[in-house]
């Protein structure tokens, strides 16, 4: 019985037994996560300001206390003086430069058209199919009377976006333009809405002009062509007829008879007939 009293106390002497690895390991995570408390907690505090004269002492950090189980504790005295306020000072006021939509008079920051073409028109006011609509270099060319230096190189040269071919994807991208800036780049070139409806007019009729032209020359080869085919059918005809009168000649032509042997009619008459045209031949004999 005393055995087992013994082998269930502390040990002789009062001496602590010792810890297992499964203790000791414990102890470790707590202590490191005692600290690293201690860390963010110190991290999290603001930084104190320099006192000033006249201006109370900032608090002494706390006390660390060792539990002896595995972790700190920290003691925190009570302030005995009054610690000076922490001032931060304010942040720098950002001002947008907001655009002025040019149909609705609205401010915004950004649009499709401000974006790609530096046209100041807010989304909501965005006429797709009217005075925003996008049009091909093709059409800017022939409907207002560019050419390429007038797209290309005349400053500002006008933006354009890249769009796939819908006709074959195998082609090269179209080029689009807004046509608001290809109405203005064409007042610039040709100076004002009367002088470039002129020269439309002008074009228009050298186009119809040249349509004539050469309506008349296909008129002109398909009559000379007619007259040359008539003239073969006159030559044709004539050589046909030519063929058709030599044949005639040799077949009507005289020939000599050849008769058979003669006949008597009557007494003194007697006849031959031709062996190749049937002639009858007459005659007496005395």
């Amino acid at each position: 019985m005393q055995w087992s009293l013994a082998m269930e106390g502390t040990g002789p002497a009062g001496e602590t037994p010792p810890l297992s690895a499964a203790m000791r390991a414990k102890i470790e995570r707590n202590r490191q996560r005692a600290l690293m408390l201690r860390q963010a907690r110190l991290a999290a505090r603001p930084y104190p300001v320099a006192p000033s004269e006249g201006s109370a002492k900032v608090k002494a950090p706390p006390k660390i206390i060792d539990t002896g189980g595995g972790f700190f504790l920290e003691e925190e005295e009570e302030e005995e003086h009054k610690v000076e306020k922490i001032v931060h000072q304010p942040g720098p006021v950002l001002e947008f430069d907001y655009l002025i939509c040019e149909e609705c008079g609205k401010q915004f920051m950004d649009s499709y058209l401000m974006q790609h073409f530096d046209w100041a028109t807010c989304d909501n006011c965005r006429d797709v199919e009217g005075k925003h609509k996008l049009i091909t270099r093709t059409e800017a060319k022939q409907d207002y009377l560019l050419k390429d230096c007038d797209l290309d190189k005349r400053e500002p040269v006008l933006k354009f976006i890249l769009k796939k071919n819908p006709h074959n994807s195998q082609w090269g991208d179209m080029k689009l333009y807004l046509k608001l800036q290809v109405i203005k780049r064409s007042l610039e070139v040709w100076g004002s809405e009367e002088a470039l409806q002129e020269a439309r007019e002008t074009r228009q009729d050298n186009r119809e002009k040249m349509k004539q032209k050469k309506f008349d020359k296909k008129v002109k080869d398909l009559e000379h062509s007619a007259l040359q085919f008539l003239l073969a059918c006159i030559v044709f005809l004539e050589l046909r007829r030519a063929v058709r009168s030599s044949l005639w000649k040799r077949g009507t032509g005289s020939h000599q008879h050849e008769y058979g042997p003669e006949e008597n009619i009557e007494e003194d008459m007697y006849k031959k007939t031709c062996t190749i045209c049937g002639h009858e031949l007459t005659y007496e004999k005395m």
